[in-house]
């Protein structure tokens, strides 16, 4: 992969275009259609307004894997609708949402663009997987902050994170996470293991917010270093921070597989040059008909059609 590289966090951008454009938005069935059309609108912004070489839409083949459940249990445990013995458990979806998400994919792949999504592995440890291998510059697009991670100024890896829409993007460099959070992408993922993170259901270390894990991440340089000076008694840790870092010790060897996105995820062989024309123009036609797409297809057509900067 050579030329600006564009990651789309997909799951998260439709959700946001589900709850961002009114679900009066339907196709001709009166099926609502307005995560479709939402996204199809964002991915328009998006490259028209960054004109990346390439592009791939980053999918959760598996929202919550087993293997960070066997680390810990509590891992998006409350966002189960239903479990399944040996199949990824059912994630709570909106009863509206759930239907579109198939119309999603077929959308993309008639259009070309490239979508990934691969068994056991969540969109973030594809987004991981591809950054890990990308030799020039990357974007990565997501409303999630755990990807914070994987910022590196060095290698032009940054964050395009939506404040609004994908109108107003917050470009996230190691400028913006040290101002915001004290530390650098390297530093974003012991962050947030201490802090934790209720929303993933991950407990992090009880009494160490974001504030102090910053003071100790910079005290001590990283989470191995902070776990370093509970055994030395001239560190200087409070009594409650060295007791409560102490109690926290097993589920901080265990977290940071959880809390760390996978950067060796066996990724299919994919063409991820942004297309200039549909894939299959035939069955794009009939999606635009079937689904009542429209203008937004009709504008990311020709936002395609011009080709990268």
């Amino acid at each position: 992969m050579t030329g600006r590289l564009m990651l789309l966090d997909t799951a998260s951008l439709y959700f946001r275009a589900y709850f961002g454009v009114p679900d009066s938005v339907k196709a001709p069935d009166g099926t609502p259609v307005n995560a479709v059309r939402g996204l199809l609108d964002f991915i328009d912004r998006l490259v028209r307004d960054h004109r990346p070489q390439q592009l791939v839409a980053c999918m959760d083949a598996d929202w919550r894997p087993q293997w960070r459940v066997d680390l810990i249990p509590t891992y998006k445990a409350h966002r189960v609708a239903e479990e399944h013995e040996g199949a990824p458990d059912e994630e709570e979806v909106p009863d509206t949402l759930s239907p579109q998400v198939p119309v999603i994919e077929d959308v993309l792949d008639a259009l070309g663009i490239a979508r990934v999504g691969v068994a056991g592995y969540e969109a973030d440890d594809v987004i991981g997987t591809f950054t890990a291998r990308a030799e020039g510059p990357v974007d990565i697009v997501t409303g999630d902050r755990d990807l914070y991670q994987l910022v590196d100024d060095a290698r032009g890896i940054r964050v395009l994170y939506p404040l609004k829409g994908v109108g107003t993007l917050q470009l996230t460099d190691e400028a913006v996470l040290r101002e915001k959070y004290g530390v650098d992408g390297r530093g974003y993922a012991d962050l947030a293991l201490l802090r934790g993170d209720p929303s993933d259901g991950l407990p992090g270390v009880p009494g160490i917010g974001e504030k102090t894990a910053a003071k100790l991440l910079a005290e001590f340089g990283d989470l191995a270093g902070i776990m370093a000076a509970v055994d030395e008694p001239r560190a200087r840790l409070t009594p409650s921070q060295r007791k409560r870092l102490t109690e926290a010790a097993p589920y901080v060897a265990v977290a940071p597989k959880v809390v760390r996105v996978a950067d060796d995820v066996p990724l299919p062989d994919v063409g991820t040059a942004v297309p200039r024309a549909p894939r299959d123009p035939a069955a794009l036609e009939q999606l635009a008909v079937r689904w009542g797409l429209g203008s937004p297809l009709q504008r990311l057509l020709t936002t395609l059609a011009e080709g990268p900067a």
